[in-house]
């Protein structure tokens, strides 16, 4: 991969991964069901086969896949007991939850990201990225576990820690990413988030729901949620090609607890992702402001010699073109970090944990375009 399209690719990754698409539910359908988690924060159960995402012109001859093919993936996590997890929601049996978002609500994301998202453009703060990517080679999946983390983040920027999978070729490029963001333009307030986002065919992209593609499946966990509850410290993600299907699989991890099979995004969004992809990345992302204040990222403190102190990317495996799952650093790979006044990055192994990053910052207003 030339050094030119690798730059073409990153900046068209930065500049999508701050577009402001929100996740919603019909307001003309009718929900079986509703939770509301919070004022603001309101689910609706959704007939699985009416959802939103399934109205994506690509999936007019789409049949719902229920769960993943068994795979190492799966087997690997099976569950003790469920003791440990307490969900906020379940939608009753053939629904799945989508989040409720008010048209002033979206229309005063739309107005922000005109006027103060331009990411890596002459006249406003830029794009800061902190982590590791992998060679070109053919992989069918990748996950981790990554830290969250109490950040001051201001109302026109956001923070971002996440693990991609995705292609690139003629200046063309197909990716998926998922993570957690505190971004308080998109969902209105300073807490963690979780999140998916795609680009596919013809350029089409999406945060979460809030157009045609993502499948929901869970009827318990939304591909897109506060996360609150104490024993989310750690949140653990794993995107993988599903083996018999060729959809692409969103699955939460969480010990004790049989995997949580989000959704998928279907095989048909995908022109460069059919036969795997040829890049995963895991790292932490964030947007200055308009004003060229960039916000902390990480838990806003600089890696250190103690991997404890600082946020981290741990287990990061990534399964090759056999669907065999490997440690990412079995691959050659590549270390991204553009503004070490700002944010640090540091990589290493320890027993048990095997291949870990830290990284982040506390930002700052001379962090640089």
């Amino acid at each position: 991969m030339s050094t030119k399209f690798r730059m073409t690719f990153l900046m068209m990754f930065l500049h999508l991964l701050f577009s402001t698409t929100l996740i919603h539910s019909d307001q003309n359908m009718v929900p079986l069901k509703t939770f509301k988690i919070s004022e603001k924060v309101i689910y609706d159960c959704i007939d699985i086969y009416k959802q939103p995402g399934l109205d994506h012109p690509l999936l007019k001859d789409h049949t719902i896949q229920m769960k993943p093919s068994v795979s190492r993936l799966e087997l690997k996590n099976q569950t003790l007991n469920n003791k440990t997890y307490k969900t906020k929601m379940r939608c009753p049996d053939g629904t799945v939850p989508i989040l409720k978002t008010s048209k002033e609500y979206i229309n005063n994301t739309q107005l922000f990201t005109e006027k103060y998202f331009h990411p890596l453009s002459g006249d406003s703060p830029g794009t800061h990225i902190a982590g590791i990517r992998s060679r070109e080679d053919i992989y069918r999946g990748v996950e981790a576990w990554f830290s969250l983390h109490n950040l001051k983040v201001e109302r026109d920027q956001a923070s971002y820690s996440q693990i991609y999978i995705g292609s690139g070729s003629n200046n063309q490029v197909n990716f998926i990413q998922a993570g957690w963001m505190i971004n308080p333009s998109l969902v209105g307030d300073t807490k963690h988030w979780s999140y998916g986002y795609w680009k596919g065919k013809d350029g089409k992209e999406c945060y979460n729901t809030a157009c045609p593609g993502f499948v929901q499946i869970s009827r318990e966990v939304p591909i897109a949620q506060p996360l609150d509850q104490p024993w989310e410290v750690l949140l653990h993600y794993s995107i993988h090609q599903d083996k018999q299907s060729g959809n692409w699989w969103l699955t939460k991890l969480i010990p004790k607890v049989p995997n949580i099979n989000i959704g998928y995004w279907p095989k048909e969004l995908f022109n460069l992702m059919d036969n795997g992809a040829n890049m995963v990345r895991v790292g932490g992302v964030v947007q200055a402001s308009r004003k060229g204040l960039s916000p902390p990222m990480g838990n806003s403190l600089f890696p250190n010699k103690d991997s404890r102190e600082s946020a981290h990317f741990t287990n990061i495996k990534v399964m090759d073109i056999n669907y065999e799952q490997r440690g990412i650093d079995f691959f050659s790979t590549q270390k991204l970090l553009d503004s070490p006044k700002c944010y640090g990055l540091r990589t290493g192994n320890v027993k048990l944990l095997d291949f870990f990053i830290n990284y982040g910052g506390p930002g700052g207003n001379s962090c640089g375009v």
